[in-house]
This record gives C-alpha cells, sequence and structure tokens, in this order.
C-alpha cells in the first residue's frame, strides 16, 4: 500500500503559530468567509485581522517558497528585463522580474505561490528560466509603479535631444509638461492631470497644490505634512487644468468667481482613492487643492497609528465605556480624524448602533451610518447630533464640538447612556476642559461627561535605508526630559509600539536621504499622544474653574504622559527624531 503524502499546514495554522496571529482574528475571518467567500488569506487583510506581510510570510512557509520582504530598489532591476513584460501583465498578476542569480535564473516576485501558470508565462516572455520568491502584493506594486515610471522617464530623456525654450529664454517647462502640453488638442491635458495624481498617490502625497503665478503655473505635493514643489507649466495652460479637474470632479466649468467642492474617486495602482476638490478663485487666477484620501492609508487600526501599549490599554478601555464622551484635541492636520476612526473600528460590531455626522464624511464604514453636514439646508453638527437620539444609538462621533449648542447636545447624549466621540482644536488635553467651560457649559457638566482627552501631533519617521545614529548632546536629551547617564547607558526601558526599530543603545536616529525617500530623510508619520484621564482630582480643578497648566501640572503628578515626553519615548524607541518631537511640541514644552 502507498503511503499517503502529509497535507501542508493550513494557512490560518501557520499564521498563528510562526506570523504572530491571534487565533481569535483567525476565527472572525472564518466567520466573515461563510459569510462572503473568498480566500481566508484576503478576508484577514481585508478586515485588517493581518497585514500583508505576515499573508506574504505564510503563503511562503506553506509553498515552501523563499519569502523576499524587502526588495531590491526600481534603479537595481535590470531595464532588459522589465521591458519584456508588459505593465498591465505586471499589475494584474502581481509579478515583477528582480534579477539574475548566481545560477543565471532570473528572480520574480510573486503574490501568489499558486499561480504557477503567471510564473511559465513570465518565463515564455522573459525567454529564461525563473526562480520565483513571495512577497507582498502591496510591496510588489509599489515596485511595478516605480519601475515602470523610470523607464518611461528613461525613453523620454533619450528621445529628447534639447530643452524647448519660451520667448525669454527660459526653460519652457519640464520634459513631461513639453511632451504632454506641446499638441493642441485636450488629450496632452487629461495625460497631464492624470500623472499629476497618479504621481502623488505613488508618494504618498495628502494633497497636491496647483497655483497660478504670474507667469507659470507650480505645483506642490504635500508629503508627511511637508509642502515641496513639483512640477511647473506655462500660465496658459492654466484654465485648460482648471477645466480638465472641474469636469472630473464634476463642478460648473464656468464658474469661476465663487469657490466650488466636489470629489473624484480613481482606482490608482490597485488601490481606491477618494480626492476631494476645492477651488477658489485669486487674483492670478483660480487655484485648485486636491486632497488625496487613501483608505489604506486612513482607516487604520488603533495599534497602527502610534500608540503605545500603555496608552492603547486606556483608550481601549474609555471607548468600551457604555456611556461618556472622549475629546481628541489638536491643530488641523494633527490626525483627529484618523484616530476617531480608529475607534470606531475597534469597537464596530453588528450588536452596536454607531451613527456620525462628519464635515465631510471622508470615508464610507461598513456598518455605520454617516451624515454630513450641511449649511444650506441647517443640518449642523448640534442638529444632527439632536435627531440621532432618536434613533437609538451606541455610539456617537461628532466631527468637531466647535459652539455651544453642540457641546450641549454632546454633553446631553453622554449623561443619557452615550458615548461620544469628538474633537476640539485646542494645542493640550488640558485645554480642552477650558475650552468647554469657555463656551459656557457649566463645570459640574463638563466634570460629570468627560471621560479622557487625548492630544495629538504627528512627526515623520526616519528612512530606515538611510538613517544614521547618532549621539545626541546632553542639552538635547535635557530638553527632550530624558536623563543623560541613563539614556548613554541604555537603560530606559518604555512600553512598546507596533513598527518601533530602535538605534543601538546611548543613540537616536538622524535623517539623512536617499533615494527610497526622495532625499527627504522622512518616509511616514506616526503619532505622539497625551491622554488626560478624568480622575478625582482633575474633576475637582474643573469644578474650581482652574486655569488649563493648572489642570495639565495635576494630570502629570497623577501620571500623564506629556506629549514631548511620549516623543521622547518613541525617539529612543527608533520611530522618530528628536527634532521632529521638539518641533511638533514647542507649545507644550512648559
Amino acid at each position: 500500500m502507498l503511503a499517503m503524502s502529509p497535507l501542508p499546514p493550513l494557512i490560518g495554522e501557520i499564521l498563528v503559530a510562526r506570523c504572530g496571529v491571534a487565533p481569535e482574528a483567525i476565527e472572525k475571518a472564518l466567520l466573515r468567509q461563510r459569510e462572503e467567500g473568498g480566500l481566508l488569506g484576503e478576508v484577514l487583510v481585508r478586515t485588517k485581522l493581518c497585514d500583508e506581510d505576515q499573508l506574504a510570510l505564510a503563503l511562503s512557509l506553506q509553498s515552501e517558497m523563499p519569502y523576499l520582504r524587502d526588495l531590491p530598489g526600481a534603479d537595481q532591476i535590470p531595464l532588459e528585463l522589465i521591458e519584456k513584460l508588459p505593465i498591465n501583465f505586471a499589475r494584474q498578476r502581481l509579478v515583477l522580474p528582480l534579477g539574475r542569480d548566481g545560477s543565471g535564473r532570473v528572480m520574480i516576485a510573486v503574490a501568489d505561490p499558486d499561480a504557477v501558470e503567471v510564473i511559465d508565462a513570465v518565463g515564455v516572455l522573459l525567454g529564461e528560466p525563473v526562480e520565483p520568491v513571495i512577497s507582498s502584493a502591496a510591496r510588489i506594486t509599489d515596485h511595478i509603479n516605480k519601475t515602470y515610471t523610470r523607464i518611461r522617464g528613461t525613453h523620454e530623456l533619450e528621445s529628447k535631444d534639447s530643452k524647448k525654450e519660451d520667448d525669454d529664454g527660459e526653460e519652457f517647462a519640464s520634459e513631461e509638461l513639453v511632451d504632454m502640453l506641446d499638441a493642441n488638442d485636450e488629450a496632452p491635458i487629461i495625460r497631464w492631470v492624470n500623472s499629476l495624481m497618479f504621481q502623488a498617490a505613488r508618494e504618498r502625497a495628502s494633497d497636491i497644490h496647483i497655483e497660478p503665478g504670474e507667469r507659470e503655473v507650480v505645483v506642490r505635493y504635500r508629503i508627511d505634512g511637508v509642502l515641496r514643489e513639483q512640477k511647473r507649466a506655462p500660465k496658459k495652460f492654466m484654465n485648460s487644468i482648471a477645466a480638465r479637474v472641474k469636469i472630473m470632479a464634476g463642478l460648473n466649468i464656468a464658474e469661476k468667481r465663487l469657490p466650488q467642492d466636489g470629489r473624484i474617486r480613481r482606482k490608482m495602482a490597485g488601490k481606491d482613492v477618494d480626492m476631494r476638490v476645492a477651488t477658489a478663485p485669486t487674483a492670478g487666477g483660480e487655484r485648485i487643492t486636491i486632497r488625496l484620501l487613501d483608505r489604506s492609508s486612513v482607516l487604520l487600526g488603533l495599534a497602527d497609528i502610534g500608540f503605545a501599549t500603555d496608552h492603547l490599554e486606556l483608550i481601549r478601555s474609555i471607548i468600551k465605556r457604555p456611556h461618556g464622551i472622549l475629546l481628541v484635541t489638536g491643530p488641523t492636520g494633527s490626525g483627529k480624524t484618523t484616530t476617531l476612526y480608529a475607534c470606531i473600528s475597534e469597537i464596530n460590531s453588528p450588536d452596536l448602533n454607531i451613527l456620525t455626522v462628519e464635515d465631510p464624511v471622508e470615508y464610507q464604514l461598513e456598518g455605520i451610518s454617516q451624515t454630513q453636514v450641511n449649511s444650506k439646508i441647517d443640518l449642523t453638527f448640534a442638529s444632527g447630533l439632536r435627531s440621532f437620539l432618536r434613533h437609538d444609538p451606541d455610539v456617537i462621533m461628532v466631527g468637531e464640538i466647535r459652539d455651544r449648542e453642540t457641546a450641549e447636545v454632546a454633553i446631553t447624549a453622554s449623561l443619557t447612556g452615550h458615548l461620544v466621540l469628538s474633537t476640539v482644536h485646542t494645542n493640550d488635553a488640558a485645554g480642552g476642559v477650558t475650552r468647554l467651560v469657555d463656551m459656557g457649559i457649566e463645570p459640574f457638566l463638563v466634570a460629570s461627561s468627560l471621560v479622557g482627552l487625548l492630544a495629538q501631533r504627528l512627526v515623520r519617521r526616519p528612512c530606515y535605508e538611510c538613517a544614521r545614529p547618532v549621539r545626541p548632546s546632553e542639552e538635547m536629551l535635557r530638553e527632550l526630559g530624558l536623563d543623560a547617564k541613563t539614556f548613554y547607558a541604555g537603560a530606559y526601558s518604555f512600553p512598546t509600539v507596533k513598527g518601533m526599530r530602535p538605534p543601538p543603545p546611548g543613540t537616536v536616529f538622524e535623517p539623512v536621504g536617499c533615494s527610497s525617500c526622495n532625499q527627504l530623510g522622512y518616509r511616514g508619520r506616526t503619532g505622539i499622544y497625551e491622554l488626560l484621564m478624568i480622575n478625582d482630582q482633575v474633576r475637582r480643578l474643573t469644578l474650581d474653574k482652574a486655569d488649563a497648566g493648572t489642570i495639565r501640572n495635576a494630570a502629570v503628578e497623577t501620571g500623564m504622559v506629556s506629549l514631548r515626553f511620549d516623543g521622547a519615548r518613541k525617539v529612543v524607541q527608533g520611530l522618530t527624531t528628536p527634532e521632529e518631537v521638539m518641533l511638533m511640541t514647542a507649545e507644550n514644552s512648559d
């Protein structure tokens, strides 16, 4: 009798045993899979129960195929290999040649080890034997975009004999703009605008600014919170560019005197990207701002946005309460909406009725009723919140508390058995308490309804491809609130944060700049936090109408980690740099 060959281990078993995925996550995904169908791995990634790198590692272990987490740089992949592989084929099949190994085979990255026909087809297209390795779908897609953009750029430079100049002898525009705008029909404008959006998404830009100047149109991207000039075009093309963006956003192309708002939804490199478009008349013409809303970068879990384990436990204890108010504070662009979405995603379940009123609704959340304010029909935060109370909610999210009426309704909701999540514009957590009192809310109502206040900032993460460890000065450590002797000895032990990469003991990361981060020295951002829990001492000070500084000092005495010190903890853990923390917490350093 023939011996039966052992069955390969199940992907769920590997994820639990070897990749750090919780058994409860597998159980949840199996339930979802039975309802919706699809592969278990796809369900796990889609529901954020595991990340793509964990899945890729598990598929590698299951198929006994090598796993490659970090792919070679786009400039290291031989052009003659990728020129033989059509970009549409590479994107649809998630496959990319990486280079030749020592045995003369072409190493190719694939996301699916079972796609044997794809591996064979690549071998035929390349005309060489291939050796597959497993990598995550996101990493392969990102490298496809970078690599094929490199091909296009190389061909444009080779085909261009000389730069065109305008009547004054100055450079007319970049090579890309000349190629796309040199024709008389509108197609080049369409291609240029599309490339503008695609490049912004590829470089992880949060905003595109198209600004008419005296003689040129200037395009700037905001990447990791910093604006950088990206392109220029002759002023005569501004009307065509504006018209194209307005058509895409469903706006009135004839209206140039009044501001307009619209929305664009596109699929870029396999990702759903929503774009919020705003136009405004200026002295030089209409300026356009496009905000890119990438679902994968905003709809994150609480563990993914930079909370240390101590803060994570406290936040989870707050959002699981049946009633009360959690306020997230900070300036515009500090990530408050992302934090609120992460809180809602954490508690979202079929047994909870969750309602939101936002301005605007940035993302549709499954299983949650979302309302957008509309001042034209008198649908405000306050009126929307008041109407929600008649819909038997368990949790209510209010985009912002900006006036007394909204604050009063939010407090009423919390005192009648609802959990309310909202934001307020103050520099620190303690300022949120005094802001409500300044709005005219009675101190006893503030003290009895508030559960916690979370202040936050976004700081840039170092690019780990080029960052170098350096020994910081004692003065810098003192400004961060760290003891020099303890730091240099490597004796600090702080609560862990997901994604940390500590530098060698006694050092911090210094940004350098390389091709991976566009010479910025930084890549991506994380949050630093200050969580003020409403304890008896803070409650008494609130009733006495104490100022924000007094409340803050009392909170620190009872264990609150300040914004700057949370930043210092993350400097030690390699999540950011001293310069970023001191810049973002300058007003909170006293």
